[in-house]
């Protein structure tokens, strides 16, 4: 009787490690994506579309959960949540890699890019790919770039040439490459959060601000700037980054497949940023709250002047080849 019980309880034991082991193998692989923006942004959309195609492409082997408006991280927390496992995917902008790598701060230098089509070859040569693997020894891999489009200058008072900025205080994002070109047109640079930009203007502790059409319109910063030049002399793109670990340690199978979802949503993003930066910039100049200065040919080439010593300074952080593999692009 005890070895039939014996046996019994073997069976027993042998059949609940069996269940185990295939509700582990059944159970699907869960991704984070973290982001800072509201779902109707291009980032936004575009995490969307990527956590549909996967539902629709891989049913119950991978779920994605998107989480936005900095519900589980900010950009500032995330990278460091990532490393722990907290989170598997987020889209924070370039700026913020600058403790894990110097390539990425090229995306600040001024008037390196003379239009989105200038950054997309660029971004899908050799060396703008390559970059996305800069950061692979400190434990993140980027998978794909996301545009939030070109960055213009809104001000309380006109600006037409550098000099009209000098004195000025402009709030800008934590980087040194951004600093540096405020402070090539005499203009006094503030690292500000962007949540207190709203306020820092209309309170006029600042005067002025960089962004794209899709921000400016969004965060209403037009209705507290008079003027907005239209300079495009900066990218505010964000870059959708992974976990080495989390990333390597995928079946192959399930990364080739996430791979193209992802991919397809970065592209579908990428053409809504396009088309809102438009019609953002067009509801903006209807609204008649802020003036739109176009630059001539002549006075952008002063600002041209003004910043591009930036490029030199950060040359040897960034590198000298990559600077000109970027400026490149800009022949079609």
């Amino acid at each position: 009787m005890k070895r039939t019980l014996a046996a019994l309880t073997l069976a027993a034991t042998a059949a609940s490690v069996l269940a185990t082991g295939i509700a582990s193998a059944a159970d699907p692989i869960v991704i984070k994506f973290s982001h800072v923006v509201a779902e109707n942004t291009p980032k936004g959309l575009a995490a969307n579309k990527f956590k549909e195609l996967v539902a629709e492409r891989m049913g119950d082997k991978v779920v994605v959960e998107v989480y936005p408006n900095s519900q589980l991280f900010g950009d500032d927390k995330v990278l460091e949540a990532m490393q722990l496992g907290d989170v598997q995917l987020a889209a924070p902008a370039l700026s913020k890699f600058s403790r894990y790598t110097d390539e990425l701060a090229l995306y600040d230098l001024p008037f390196l890019f003379e239009d989105l089509d200038a950054v997309d070859r660029f971004q899908q040569s050799d060396k703008g790919q390559a970059m996305m693997e800069s950061m692979k020894k400190k434990g993140l891999i980027g998978l794909g770039y996301l545009h939030n489009g070109m960055k213009q200058l809104s001000s309380s008072k006109p600006l037409r040439v550098p000099e009209d900025a000098s004195g000025l205080k402009f709030r800008i994002m934590s980087s040194d490459v951004l600093e540096a070109q405020f402070e090539a047109v005499g203009a006094t640079p503030l690292k500000k959060p962007f949540s207190e930009v709203f306020t820092l203007l209309q309170t006029k502790a600042i005067d002025g601000q960089e962004n794209t059409w899709s921000n400016i319109y969004s965060k209403k910063f037009f209705e507290v700037q008079p003027y907005i030049t239209e300079s495009n002399h900066g990218l505010l793109d964000y870059l959708v980054v992974t976990s080495a670990e989390f990333w390597s340690g995928l079946p192959d199978d399930v990364r080739t497949e996430l791979k193209a979802a992802l991919d397809e949503s970065v592209a579908y993003g990428n053409e809504i940023a396009r088309s809102k930066a438009d019609e953002d910039r067009q509801l903006i100049i209807e609204s008649k709250r802020s003036e739109v200065i176009e630059l001539t040919p002549e006075e952008r080439a002063q600002w041209v002047q003004m910043m591009k010593p930036v490029w030199k300074k950060f040359e040897k952080e960034i590198g000298a080849e990559l600077i000109d593999a970027a400026y490149a692009a800009n022949q079609d």
